[in-house]
């Protein structure tokens, strides 16, 4: 009987192991479980904006000198987004899962990859404009240090403020964008009070847990990078920080009906892709 012969890995796979290894053990960060396609392309634009021709080359600089992780990190993670992006989720949550949100003496929402802070802003803003601000305590997260920061600041280019206000008005908005933020030297800086219940905290979905019990979670656009068993750890994180009757907004590309947790929810509105959780337990995989 003929034994195939093991062929041995691509030297670009190995030096992708080795680095992410470099990167965990030495800095806590954890891309292992990420979507390989995605982590190459991430990786090789690391390299890239740090002038290094291999990943090798990179690896050996990070396990002697930290002061390049935050340029590393901001390569790896992904910070595109939007005001009110796809705006009828943000319809959807306005109209059917606020009315349900108003029965809890208190809210709290968890935006977990907040990236650089536009979907906290635009949940904010629509909290707001419902009279629900006031007692919801919101958690932005994220593993990203200087998105964290961006997100606290609250400052946007103003050229981007045409495309978010359209974005604002098609989710329903009560007034103008320009109500919520404050235009000067081509910037817009969305008002303190937006803010000011707001916790920002680093929280890494690979290796992280549960910190509180949430009345909604959005994340959006997050689990698509992420292998199928980071998915569904995070996704266990999330039917564990729910309370019971609280709502789950995952992104347009996004489900729950393969999960091992799918159990613990319902769908409430699947084409905006927005989930209920159940009673039921959680399964821990």
């Amino acid at each position: 009987m003929s034994v195939l012969p093991v062929l041995p890995a691509p030297p670009d796979a190995i030096e992708l192991d080795l680095f992410l290894d470099a990167l965990h053990r030495c800095h806590h960060y954890d891309f292992r479980s990420y979507s390989r396609n995605s982590l190459m392309r991430r990786a090789d634009l690391a390299r890239e904006r740090l002038g290094y021709d291999t990943l090798s080359e990179l690896q050996g600089r990070l396990l002697r000198d930290a002061s390049i992780l935050p340029d590393i990190i901001d390569a790896m993670t992904v910070q595109v987004s939007e005001f009110f992006r796809d705006p009828d989720y943000f319809l959807a949550l306005r109209r059917d899962v606020l009315p349900h949100l108003r029965t809890f003496p208190s809210i709290k929402v968890w935006v977990a990859g907040c990236a650089d802070g536009e979907e906290l802003y635009s949940l904010a803003i629509m909290l707001d404009e419902e009279g629900l601000l006031d007692r919801t305590l919101f958690y932005a997260t994220e593993i990203n240090r200087r998105a964290l920061a961006r997100a606290e600041a609250g400052i946007y280019p103003i050229d981007r403020m045409a495309l978010f206000s359209q974005n604002y008005q098609r989710a329903g908005g009560r007034g103008s964008l320009s109500d919520h933020y404050t235009a000067a030297y081509g910037r817009a800086a969305f008002h303190r009070r937006l803010r000011a219940r707001t916790v920002f905290t680093e929280h890494n979905l690979a290796t992280d847990q549960v910190f509180s019990e949430v009345q909604l979670i959005s994340c959006r656009n997050v689990l698509i990078y992420f292998d199928n068993s980071l998915q569904q750890r995070a996704i266990g994180l999330f039917a564990e920080a729910l309370a019971r009757g609280g709502f789950l907004g995952l992104g347009l590309h996004e489900t729950l009906r393969f999960s091992s947790h799918a159990g613990a929810f319902s769908a409430f509105d699947e084409t905006q892709r927005i989930w209920r959780r159940t009673a039921q337990d959680v399964t821990h995989a």
